[in-house]
């Protein structure tokens, strides 16, 4: 039987090893830390659940496929629970906007902000539609494995202007600013700057609408149990908390695997959902192909990081949705602060979980479970000690949602801790602390990313968030898809 090691037990690992393993091919998945997840972590303190992130969960017919695959029913593990409004956007005078699928509240939403914009959000509409069939339902699950295959693909790409960014796109259907914020902020969520994304990730539009937003009961950690225990039942082995310290090779080709444990095997295929960059310079580092792709990872461009505070506190509050986004008083300035200039600004945009709101039980009876999560620069472009600097800020962001939106916060907090860039670092070896890996420019789009299959050592792949087509829930898990095809159609020996 065939045999292959995943590194890294993230939503793009798991994902991989379920397909493997659901194809015969005998799959042990290998994670650092103590649990599976990846950036889907979870933590449980006093009597609340904090997941890490991600928790906004689109396109539920990605993850439903890795059951289907054997046969199986995704409902027999986790429950998926959707969530209206998919976000709630708030700005800071006040006004605040629905956001979600319902048609005749999504225009009266868009109405209030400016009656003139309905008439183009619907064009914009279309545009995302067009955008998401070429850009994810054709290209989402295929490697890009040489320029030949970008070619192939840039027509449809230019027709729908590529090269303009989702903001510069959204600006053209619709006039209101706080309009073009809300359909723009998306990219975001996928490591990505509106004012420099591609607009081809305007899809994102689409496959909410089409798809809705959801969330695993229990907590998106949830969802990565369930993965695990379809992955065991299907056969597949898991190593947990024994991080991989070498991938081992011979000539060119990929032999095995070695771990900081001192534990090794061989194995006939190896796939990494580890960071691109660990993975290279680290994991790799023995081996010239190993240097040069570091070396030359140095030079792109990474997406930002992330500032997380989780928090619990007494109390219910009906009144905050699920998610929220609470715009600063800058945009495109804050923006620039964060993706160009390094800079960790006075004013901040926050995305707001709040689980509880649909499931409460991630808390005690009567409290509530949050996180509140604001983008910053990585550490290359803001080299700071976080372990000084992290109460402060921390401390910043409740003073705000206190004013803003919860009164009484302080008085009613449990529990609280965060998350720095330095801990992504850490905990995930997130090179320069990077959430997403690198940033989703066009330049760094399908072929210009890392690939699914390396291009010198052809029995190692790449899955996650640094491959085609990139960060997100349904990137990573497309990724799966497409890196999964490439593992299955290798020849035996």
């Amino acid at each position: 039987m065939k045999t292959a090691a995943v590194i890294g037990a993230g939503f793009g690992g798991l994902a991989l090893a379920i397909r493997l393993q659901s194809a015969g091919i005998a799959t042990t998945l290998i994670e650092a830390r103590d649990r599976p997840g990846g950036r889907a972590y979870v933590w449980e303190r006093e009597g609340f659940t904090f997941d890490a992130g991600p928790t906004v969960i689109t396109d539920p017919d990605c993850l439903k496929e890795l059951w289907a695959l054997s046969g199986r029913d995704i409902a027999e593990d986790v429950t998926l629970v959707p969530v209206s409004p998919f976000y709630r956007l708030n700005w800071p005078d006040g006004t605040n906007f629905d956001y979600s699928n319902d048609d005749p509240a999504l225009m009266r939403e868009i109405a209030k902000l400016d009656p003139a914009d309905v008439a183009g959000y619907k064009r914009f509409l279309e545009y995302s539609a067009g955008v998401y069939r070429e850009g994810y339902e054709k290209l989402g699950h295929v490697a890009f494995l040489d320029f030949a295959s970008m070619i192939k693909a840039a027509p449809a790409l230019a027709r729908y202007q590529a090269w303009r960014s989702v903001y510069s796109i959204v600006s053209s259907y619709v006039k209101s600013e706080k309009l073009r914020e809300a359909l723009s902020f998306h990219t975001l969520l996928v490591g990505g700057n509106p004012m420099a994304t591609s607009a081809i990730y305007a899809l994102i539009h689409k496959l909410e609408k089409d798809g809705g937003v959801w969330f695993a009961k229990g907590g998106t950690n949830a969802l990565v149990r369930a993965m695990v225990t379809q992955f065991e039942r299907l056969g597949g082995t898991v190593r947990i908390g024994d991080p991989v310290a070498e991938i081992e090779t011979l000539g060119d080709r990929a032999t095995g695997v070695r771990t900081k444990s001192g534990w090794r095997a061989d194995f006939d295929q190896v796939a990494s959902n580890a960071d691109i960059m660990h993975s290279y310079r680290d994991l790799l580092g023995h081996t010239a192909r190993g240097q040069r792709a570091a070396q030359k990872l140095a030079a792109k461009k990474f997406s930002p990081s992330l500032f997380v505070v989780h928090f619990g506190i007494k109390g219910r509050w009906p009144g905050i949705p699920h998610h929220m986004i609470l715009f600063g008083p800058r945009y495109g300035g804050l923006l620039a602060d964060i993706y160009d200039h390094g800079v960790l600004s006075q004013d901040f945009s926050l995305y707001l979980h709040h689980p509880t709101a649909t499931d409460p039980s991630m808390a005690p009876d009567g409290c509530s479970t949050f996180y509140a999560l604001a983008p910053v620069p990585h550490m290359g472009k803001l080299p700071i000690d976080w372990a000084e600097v992290g109460p402060t800020y921390a401390n910043r962001i409740l003073d705000h949602l206190e004013t803003r939106l919860i009164p009484g916060l302080r008085e009613r907090l449990v529990t609280s801790f965060y998350y720095t860039p330095a801990d992504f670092g850490r905990d995930l070896s997130a090179h320069l602390g990077s959430a997403f890996s690198l940033e989703p420019t066009l330049l760094q789009s399908a072929w210009f990313r890392t690939h699914n299959r390396d291009d010198v050592i052809p029995n190692l792949y790449f899955v996650g968030a640094g491959t085609h087509p990139g960060a997100g829930i349904p990137g990573v898990v497309g990724s799966a898809k497409a890196t999964a095809g490439l593992m299955l159609a290798e020849p035996r020996g």
